[in-house]
């Protein structure tokens, strides 16, 4: 018997392979655990794309490797962003009791791999394997699934390295897409969330080159599905036919992740990316206005070489006049491989984390206030979590899970999974709270 524990860092994305790989070893016959200390064998997908990705990906590393030195485990495989960017050569120097790396796209050889590895040899990072279909082991609650429609990047943003960590934009082929989601339909999932490095380019290297929207399109014909996202879209690529098509389809959330980076045209420049302010709130009024209820969320980045006082100001008067209903901001990382490393960095950590504190501290007055809005309003949740004594967590279309607030619900007798009519009663600077009005669907 074979047992085997997945851990999985990082965004949806990594999540999406961790599941591939957990299908692919169940169908083989490992007893997967949710514990590492109970199993035989613990896989680390790891992220790299940032200091802090690669920090938890080390102590996590170090963690296991402390579980293997107790007797709690005989192999620890370590894969994904952080092997693809450092390399194993240079990682193994650093943690040579790790038994194994591998990089990115492992599914189609990690069983040849582990046979490899578990027979006590040594396998090169280009071992090959024969891909088979085999399904996910979905990770996320029974109603919710992430379901990835391309991999890699083409983009130049000076800062990101995901280009050189998972190479080109390759986009799914859209029937297996569809057929990917049927099966989660029939599974019994009710909420699709679309994910990519992109998802506004998809398709853009297919025959025919199918878009978003008409991949959009054909998933809402499926069955079963409630709701469905789709996250990291680009605003550049953001087109009239995207916004034409969430205005016909009700099952598509009105909900846009747009990560705008900054404001400033100077800095957008040395990014690598388009726009300014004035581009940009142009851009929100005219999704506003056509998509009544819109959900905005956005990420911006503080301390990127060259913000001077100026810069910062233009970005907290966007933050002002662009009122996003969800916004995440992080310091700029000088990250060794990308392209901004060639810019001098002018902002001090500490200076880059005020900055970020007093972006937050704008967007919680705004979100207090949106959040007033919705007072009286009735929202349809998907029930997630029964705290107790009839009070439940939930989200509604304007929430994403594991990233935006919740929705806290009372009533009685709720079911995990079901979609409920709520009645706002209360809202404080993030959560709302609701009263069950009517049950919709279980």
């Amino acid at each position: 018997m074979k047992i085997i524990s997945m851990i999985s860092l990082g965004c949806p994305k990594n999540l999406v392979d961790s599941e591939r790989v957990l299908g692919i070893l169940t169908g083989a016959g490992y007893i997967i655990t949710p514990s590492p200390e109970d199993a035989e064998i613990v896989l680390i997908n790891t992220c790299g794309f940032i200091q802090p990705a690669v920090d938890e990906a080390v102590s996590t590393i170090l963690k296991c490797l402390d579980l293997k030195k107790k007797g709690l485990c005989r192999k620890l495989i370590v894969f994904g962003c952080l092997v693809a960017r450092y390399g194993e050569k240079r990682l193994s120097q650093l943690f040579p009791d790790v038994d194994g790396w591998l990089g990115v796209d492992t599914a189609s050889f990690i069983l040849p791999y582990l046979d490899k590895i578990l027979a006590g040899e040594k396998e090169p990072l280009n071992i090959k394997g024969k891909e088979k279909d085999y399904p996910r082991l979905l990770t996320t609650p029974h109603h919710t699934a992430y379901l990835k429609i391309a991999e890699g990047c083409s983009h130049g943003c000076s800062f990101c390295l995901i280009p050189k960590i998972r190479g080109p934009l390759r986009s799914r082929p859209p029937e297996a897409i569809y057929d990917e989601a049927v099966q989660l339909a029939a599974a019994g999932v009710k909420e699709v969330i679309l994910v990519a490095q992109d998802t506004g380019v998809y398709g853009r290297d297919l025959p025919g080159k199918p878009t978003l929207a008409w991949l959009l399109k054909r998933l809402c014909e499926i069955q079963g599905l409630h709701w469905i996202r789709f996250l990291y879209h680009n605003p550049h690529f953001l087109t009239a036919e995207l916004v034409k098509t969430m205005q016909e389809e009700p099952k598509i959330c009105r909900y846009l992740d747009l990560p705008f980076q900054h404001s400033s045209r100077k800095i957008l420049r040395r990014m690598g990316r388009k726009g300014d302010s004035i581009s940009y709130l142009q851009l929100l009024k005219e999704l506003r206005d056509s998509l009544p209820g819109l959900t905005l969320r956005t990420t911006l980045m503080v301390g990127f070489p060259g913000e001077d006082d100026k810069a910062f100001q233009e970005l907290k008067d966007f933050v002002l006049q662009a009122e996003f209903d969800r916004l995440g901001v992080f310091p700029y990382y000088h990250e060794e491989g990308a392209r901004s490393r060639k810019y001098a960095e002018t902002v001090s950590y500490i200076e880059k984390r005020r900055r970020a504190r007093e972006i937050m501290g704008l967007q919680r007055k705004i979100s207090w206030r949106k959040n007033q809005d919705q007072l009286g309003r009735s929202l349809d949740v998907l029930i997630e979590q029964n705290l107790g004594d009839g009070v439940y967590y939930g989200r509604s279309y304007r929430d994403v899970p594991d990233i935006d607030p919740r929705v806290i619900v009372r009533g009685q007798g709720l079911t995990l999974g079901e979609i409920v009519r709520v009645r706002i009663t209360k809202a404080t600077a993030f959560d709302l709270i609701g009263v069950c009005d009517s049950h919709i669907g279980g």
